[in-house]
């Protein structure tokens, strides 16, 4: 038990490096191959950050416990959006900007109900994983064409997360060192979880949608922190949004489309990913108001986390 915590902290160290390395290697590879930061920085902030989730679940799928990686695709949007968006906004108010954001959280709602519908025959299968990264490519064009309405204070903030240094070695360097982080973090991460899993009375699904979701949203949620002290809100948000939108149309999308079928429990059906759609639907009247999210509503996400882990455990019994 001792031996397989260490290796699970090590392999979210290794997680967190990685995507950290990839996000700086992939804006500089970017620049290098003269794409617009604005657009570079909305792959970044949608997808990259991403990146340590997808690695888990890939590493998952190909060791044959897909309940692991369906449990942290769905896990790591409850995550997303109670403990990183909550404690971001804990920790300084989050001035929204992002003109996107409203529909990009209209389509996560929607996103969230087809997966539970697509899923009551027990899976979704390669046809539905098939439309789900379809949907996902309409999504990125929608973003892209929307990017020209955005105003200057959120292209500036977006070009300012795109930016970094260095020239093609070392970028290069960093996208080669951020694939061995995120392969050796999640090669431990899916090996040892289990193991937790299994003394704490979790199965594989229940593990990787606690265990899994919020120690690989634990970085990324001290990342979130030190972004809305800079004034980063629409980054916060839109990694947030674009990230849960990526977890259910392009991982369990991909999953389906190159698997055939992904089993999804009924209870699954029933508890988590209508948690799920609800958590989506606290951001609602976030993104409607006032375009700030304060610091009693990053609160008040963060106790509707607890209540959830709360709930999952209690179930354990």
């Amino acid at each position: 038990m001792v031996e397989a915590i260490g290796f699970t902290l090590l392999g979210l160290v290794f997680l967190a490096l990685g995507g950290d390395s990839l996000v700086k290697g992939a804006a500089g590879l970017a620049e290098r191959l003269r794409i617009p930061r604005f657009a570079a920085g909305l792959g970044l902030v949608a997808v990259a950050t991403s990146l340590p989730e997808l690695a888990v679940n890939a590493r998952a799928v190909a060791s044959g416990d897909s309940a692991l990686a369906l449990g942290n695709a769905v896990g790591s949007n409850i995550a997303n959006i109670g403990l990183t968006l909550g404690a971001a906004a804990l920790a300084a108010p989050l001035v929204l900007r992002w003109r996107a954001l409203s529909p990009l959280l209209a389509v996560l709602l929607l996103a969230t109900v087809a997966v539970a519908l697509l899923s009551l025959d027990g899976g979704l299968s390669r046809v539905e994983g098939v439309v789900l990264l379809l949907v996902f490519v309409v999504v990125v064009v929608f973003a892209a064409r929307r990017a020209d309405d955005e105003s200057p204070e959120v292209r500036a903030e977006v070009d300012a997360f795109a930016a970094t240094r260095g020239g093609l070695g070392l970028n290069t360097g960093r996208v080669v060192l951020a694939a061995v982080l995120l392969w050796f973090g999640a090669g431990w991460i899916v090996a040892q979880v289990p193991v937790i899993g299994q003394a704490l009375g979790m199965d594989s699904l229940v593990a990787g949608l606690v265990l899994v979701a919020i120690g690989t949203a634990l970085p990324e949620a001290a990342a979130a922190v030190a972004a809305a002290r800079r004034g980063q809100g629409d980054i916060v948000a839109g990694h947030v949004i674009g990230s849960s939108l990526f977890n259910l149309l392009v991982v369990l999308g991909g999953m389906a489309a190159i698997s055939g079928m992904v089993p999804v429990p009924a209870s699954f059906v029933r508890l988590e990913l209508p948690a799920a759609f609800l958590f989506a639907l606290l951001l609602v009247p976030l993104l409607r108001g006032n375009t700030t999210v304060s610091r009693g509503e990053g609160a008040l996400l963060l106790v509707a986390l607890l209540a959830w882990l709360a709930l999952e455990f209690a179930l354990l019994g």
